[in-house]
């Protein structure tokens, strides 16, 4: 095993900028991770031995409801490549510090399509895998083909497979038994060479109408571009007004239970899954309710998407999480449907 780099510990660390939603809060110890050596010199710091530790890589899917007096991992690796090909696929790597979006961009611009429903998604590379990030008829772990990860109790590196990860909506391993045990560090995506558009959900469908490709099959980089345009229109930009995208999860619920909701309201969208249980659109349940625009304190339901909760200005992780208990309490209410939330909240 190579010798780990030194690790740099900067104490009373700001991570106001390392989170999108913006909370003035601070760390006891921050280490930046730019090689992955790093990593087992961080863990193994006699200043970080009894603390807990927690890996930062973009922070769009985290509440942090105060300072951390702990040890903060901060994922600064870099890289990307196209590692391999076969006759079915080309196999793209990007180290787990690499903007998310700017990655996508980065595969189009290199002929390889697959990946550009997911475009504008906030965060980092590392945290695809453990969100399984989804948008516009795509999830992540469609494109997935393999990742590296090191374990931080013996700084092995180990490579995880789809079926190691046990991927889920918006779930798999490494946000459950693995989350504080693993630290991803590369990822690797399989890009079909038979690749088709997926342009059927409407609002794609209707921006890519609106640009004249209505009756046309489009290619990858008009889906890229039809995507960026509905995700701003929809979603605050988190440099602007703090968020974490999608704070709840569209909720599944059983066939039996979904024809009694919809007796009482026939209105209710919903998508039919392939086991017979029906997916719920989150925001729509959220804004039957009234909380479109409603805000308590400096917390806030975005006025242009349900699904959003957003920092006003001076708003906690607690404000945020109130407002998060009281949307959910009145859809419960409403509905008997619990939403859960998508963010980790620390």
């Amino acid at each position: 095993m190579p010798q780990a780099a030194p690790a740099s510990f900067v104490s009373h660390f700001p991570l106001k900028a390392h989170n999108t939603f913006g909370f003035d809060v601070a760390a006891r110890y921050a280490c930046s991770i730019e090689h992955e050596t790093q990593l087992a010199a961080a863990v193994n710091d006699p200043r970080a031995a009894a603390l807990p530790r927690l890996v930062l890589g973009g922070g769009s899917n985290v509440v942090l409801k105060g300072d951390f007096d702990g040890l903060v991992l901060l994922v600064a690796l870099r890289g990307r490549r196209v590692v391999r090909e076969d006759d079915g696929a080309w196999y793209v790597e990007a180290a787990a510090g690499e903007n998310w979006h700017a990655f996508v961009a980065w595969t189009l611009a290199q002929g390889l399509p697959g990946l550009e429903n997911l475009a504008l998604i906030p965060g980092t590379v590392g945290a695809a895998p453990i969100q399984n990030i989804g948008a516009y008829g795509l999830e992540m772990c469609e494109r997935f083909a393999s990742l590296r990860a090191v374990e931080l109790a013996t700084g092995e590196a180990i490579e995880f497979d789809a079926d190691a990860c046990r991927f889920g909506y918006r779930d798999s391993f490494f946000k459950r038994e693995g989350r504080d045990r693993f630290v991803i560090t590369s990822v690797t995506f399989r890009l079909p060479k038979a690749w088709t558009p997926r342009a059927g959900y409407a609002d794609i469908a209707r921006e890519l109408s609106a640009r004249g490709l209505g009756n046309a099959a489009p290619d990858a980089q008009a889906i890229f571009d039809a995507v960026v345009a509905v995700r701003r229109a929809k979603l605050p930009d988190p440099l602007e007004l703090g968020n974490a995208g999608s704070f709840f999860k569209n909720p599944v619920i059983g066939s039996a239970q979904f024809d009694a909701l919809q007796q009482r309201e026939p209105d209710v969208v919903s998508y039919r899954q392939p086991d017979g249980s029906v997916k719920l659109a989150a925001g729509w349940l959220i804004d039957q309710c009234g909380w479109k625009g409603r805000a308590i304190g400096a917390a806030a339901v975005h006025d242009r998407q349900a699904l959003v909760l957003v920092n006003r200005g001076g708003a906690t992780g607690a404000d945020v999480l109130a407002l998060a208990r009281a949307v959910q309490a009145d859809v419960l209410a409403r509905f008997g449907v619990e939403l859960e939330t998508e963010p980790v909240c620390l």
